[in-house]
């Protein structure tokens, strides 16, 4: 669906021709993080107080979520020390239950990655990915979205 001039949401994900960005989630439903992406993203545009992309978002995948309901956090990295096979084992575990497509599957390098430890489980950071232990890949186009992504890792837990 055509929410903004050059923004396209579908079923898991979105595409942004304005600011060359495409996200796409697998596994667990990543659309309220999405939904706050896509606020952020345009509220410059349009201000506090009705942000038309992220209500049509809102609208075309059936969510209700209050703008208030939005919660930036602070990602506090807590690198692993060393990659070992038993923490590949587990990543490439949730990774295989995310059901995301092979050639997803094929080009997520998990041996390059950044991985943290989180309170619920390990976090692998890629430069075009993010793969949640909790069963969440979400794909981006750009290395610079991670940021923004890691934000609102936090709107996770609400799913």
């Amino acid at each position: 669906m055509l929410c903004e001039e050059r923004l396209e949401v579908f079923e898991n994900g979105f595409e942004d021709g304005r600011f060359k960005l495409r996200v796409e989630f697998y596994g667990g439903d990543a659309r309220r993080l999405l939904l706050a992406v896509i606020r952020e993203l345009y509220l410059s545009d349009y201000g506090e107080d009705y942000v038309y992309p992220f209500e049509c978002a809102k609208e075309f995948w059936g969510i209700y979520m209050d703008p208030s309901e939005i919660a930036a956090g602070d990602f506090r990295p807590n690198p692993i020390k060393f990659l070992n096979r038993a923490v590949l084992d587990r990543l490439e575990k949730a990774l295989r239950e995310t059901k995301a497509p092979e050639e997803i599957v094929e080009s997520i390098d998990l041996e390059r990655a950044e991985v943290h430890k989180l309170k619920k489980g390990l976090l692998a950071l890629g430069k075009n990915f993010l793969l949640d232990e909790r069963g969440y890949l979400i794909i981006f186009s750009k290395p610079s979205a991670r940021e923004l992504i890691l934000k609102y890792l936090g709107m996770l837990d609400g799913d």
